[in-house]
């Protein structure tokens, strides 16, 4: 999905494909992390994992946004905003207000979950913790072994307990995951077992790239890779 259009083009599209939603709840669960909770006629929109919403954040930009939770019978879905800088998409997320209505699309993309596959990883940041409360509840259901990795700045490090997240480890942005040994010596390669996981990699594209040529010179071949961000770069 391109990130910017005309505005004409940008009202009709939402004519066509836009599903309008209005918010009920918003709270900050840190100064940078922002939970809103919507309300619509969500029953015909195609949930999962590793699908994302389109919301349209000015009169001619658009991002890509993980719906965190859905529940169809009631018509609510939460998504959680990464603030940061000053881009057009924070500062959408931090003018919304209970009564704000928008238009949403339905989720598309790539699923990224292998329900058949024994053990999951999950590794991503901030703007990946809406995908990793998403995930959580098929993890429990279908009894996997997982772990969650993420790398977050300090004010965040609470942020995962509050969302009620399991198994997972907090790790400083300090670059480390940028650099092959560092991530070749973590404990998650002292198991075999672990090499045949299934892998789903997201946020910061240069620590997912690392990452990722890691993992394959491990001999890992279920591998899910998608770069959320990249710094300097717009609308990615």
């Amino acid at each position: 999905m391109i990130s910017t259009i005309p505005k004409w083009a940008g009202e009709l599209l939402e004519s066509v494909v836009g599903q309008r939603a209005e918010v009920i709840h918003a709270t900050y669960l840190s100064p940078y992390l922002k939970k809103v909770r919507f309300r619509s006629n969500i029953a015909h929109m195609n949930f999962q994992i590793g699908y994302a919403s389109v919301i349209r954040v000015n009169d001619i930009e658009y991002r890509n946004y993980t719906i965190a939770y859905h529940d169809i019978r009631t018509g609510i879905l939460d998504i959680i905003f990464h603030l940061h800088d000053n881009g057009p998409g924070s500062q959408y997320a931090h003018s919304l207000n209970i009564g704000d209505q928008l238009y949403i699309s339905s989720p598309r993309g790539r699923k990224v979950y292998q329900q058949k596959i024994k053990h999951q990883f999950f590794f991503g940041d901030e703007t990946s913790l809406g995908l990793a409360c998403s995930l959580l509840p098929m993890l429990k259901q279908n009894k996997h072994l997982f772990q969650f990795y993420l790398e977050l700045d300090d004010e965040n490090k609470e942020v995962p307990a509050l969302l009620g997240l399991e198994n997972y480890q907090i790790f400083p942005k300090d670059g480390s995951f940028s650099q092959e040994k560092w991530i070749a010596d973590l404990p998650l390669f002292y198991d075999e077992e672990w090499l045949d996981a299934s892998y789903i990699l997201v946020g910061n594209v240069i620590s997912i790239q690392t990452f990722r040529k890691v993992l394959k010179n491990k001999g890992a071949k279920r591998i899910s890779a998608q770069g959320y961000w990249l710094q300097g770069k717009k609308g990615l």
